[in-house]
């Protein structure tokens, strides 16, 4: 698949493709250019630090999008082993907009969960583009029960613009769905860390949210509604998605300000889509360090310290009457 270039990244971009002429015109011809190529070789490294050290909210927004970035099934394929998918909510169906199943990691047993997309316009469709359906939700959380009777920490990735908005999901309970997951996860007696992964959209994302952990990829965005939405609502206008994004706080340099997430897991220059082997070795890196804090806790020392982090999120002043 070809590289899908961002617009901020042109710059890089072109610059790279100047490079490559160069190499190829010097191996074609006798001129030797290596001075040259090394100048300009410098000036991309400099740029590639100017460029991607320093991304703006609606850049980060953009990569969260990125069409070629890593899903949750990319993930489970290099970070864990023996994965075992689980389908249907025992009500309804199967919905193909979360995958959830059992795995072991570096030798535990766990339950895995995420919002999962497409990578081309067919599977975009069998998937929903991400956006669960209720049965979705009610699938997420029968695997966290499972998990929680048969003491396996759940790990949930969260990647989606939120939960499916559509007619058939609202006349099969999609609020109910998501209010549910919410107050479930709060009092489930085993660890539970979230990773965002790509977008995290408005209760679709939260559903997967509640955890002991939360982590997001340096180039996440974790919001309660999209840009778009935000712009749409405040200005009427949906084409100052830009503007919104600059204001809404929701980036993980945001969002770890604000202590609403645990940790930054950093990506490799250019986007977790460059080398997703090593994206997931970041990932591994954060999560062994949170599931090993977390399994030497009691389930009472648990749900404690889950109600305190909750409770602690967000400022408020009490007025004396």
């Amino acid at each position: 698949m070809k590289d899908q270039v961002l617009p901020f990244e042109k710059p890089v971009v072109e610059l790279k493709q100047k490079i490559a002429e160069l190499k190829k015109f010097t191996s074609d011809s006798d001129i030797d250019l290596s001075s040259e190529i090394q100048k300009l070789e410098d000036r991309l490294e400099k740029l590639v630090e100017e460029v991607y050290g320093n991304m703006q909210p609606w850049d980060r927004v953009q990569m969260a999008r990125h069409p070629q970035r890593p899903t949750t099934l990319d993930y489970i394929q290099e970070i864990f082993e023996d994965f075992i998918e689980l389908h249907g909510d025992r009500l309804y169906g199967d919905d193909e907009a979360i995958v959830a199943g059992v795995a072991k990691y570096k030798g535990t047993p766990i339950t895995v969960i995420g919002h999962q997309r497409g990578k081309d316009t067919k599977e975009n469709i069998r998937r929903n583009f991400g956006m669960p359906h209720p049965e979705g939700y009610r699938k997420a959380l029968r695997l966290m029960k499972q998990a929680d009777k048969f003491k396996r920490p759940i790990i949930c990735f969260i990647d989606t613009k939120g939960a499916y908005p559509g007619k058939a999901a609202e006349e099969r309970g999609q609020s109910e769905a998501i209010a549910r997951n919410l107050k479930e996860m709060a009092g489930l007696k085993v660890p539970i860390i979230c990773i965002v992964i790509g977008e995290g959209g408005s209760g679709g994302a939260l559903a997967l949210g509640v955890g002991d952990r939360i982590h997001m990829l340096e180039n996440s965005t974790y919001s309660v509604i999209s840009p778009e939405g935000a712009a749409a609502l405040l200005w009427k206008d949906s084409n100052l998605a830009q503007k919104a994004a600059e204001t809404m706080k929701i980036t993980s340099y945001d969002l770890k300000e604000l202590n609403i997430i645990d940790e930054i897991i950093p990506e490799l220059k250019g986007g977790a889509h460059r080398n997703i082997k090593e994206q997931a070795k970041n990932i591994d890196k954060v999560l062994h360090a949170s599931l090993q804090e977390l399994i030497s806790l009691s389930s009472e020392e648990l749900l404690e310290k889950r109600w305190e982090k909750y409770k602690n999120i967000g400022k408020y002043t009490t007025l004396s009457s």
